[in-house]
């Protein structure tokens, strides 16, 4: 798949993560946040909790599951953009955590399975952001 399918792909992911989260009651308050260590791909309150969602949209776990395809340098990459989200919104304060998102897409049309990890992972470096 190459950069624009592959982007493409990731979004409808991201478009499915969001929907399921809605469905949970998340309020989801940004999407793609961009800062220069990269990006989360979709923030939301859980309750008075924020949260920071790393979405992984595959076709199976044939390469391995999302929580092992977010790595050390994904994790530190994902505390860091979390702090500056939080520092630029004022709301370092308040209790925060990371999760990540599997959307598994069939190749037979069926709806996409979801599945959510929470806390998936502990802020690195900076200890905890809230």
């Amino acid at each position: 798949m190459n950069g624009f399918w592959r982007r493409l792909f990731g979004t409808a992911g991201e478009r499915a993560a969001e929907k399921y989260l809605k469905q949970q009651g998340f309020r989801v308050i940004a999407r793609q946040f961009n800062t220069r260590w990269g990006e989360i791909d979709l923030i939301a309150t859980d309750g008075e909790t924020i949260v920071f969602i790393e979405v992984k949209t595959r076709r199976s776990d044939a390469k391995g599951t999302p929580l092992e395809r977010v790595d050390q340098t994904k994790r530190e990459h994902s505390t860091k953009a979390a702090l500056a989200f939080l520092k630029r919104h004022r709301l370092l304060g308040r209790r925060s955590r990371f999760d990540v998102i599997s959307v598994v897409w069939p190749e037979d049309k069926q709806p996409p399975q979801i599945e959510h990890i929470r806390n998936a992972f502990e802020a690195v470096d900076f200890g905890q952001l809230y």
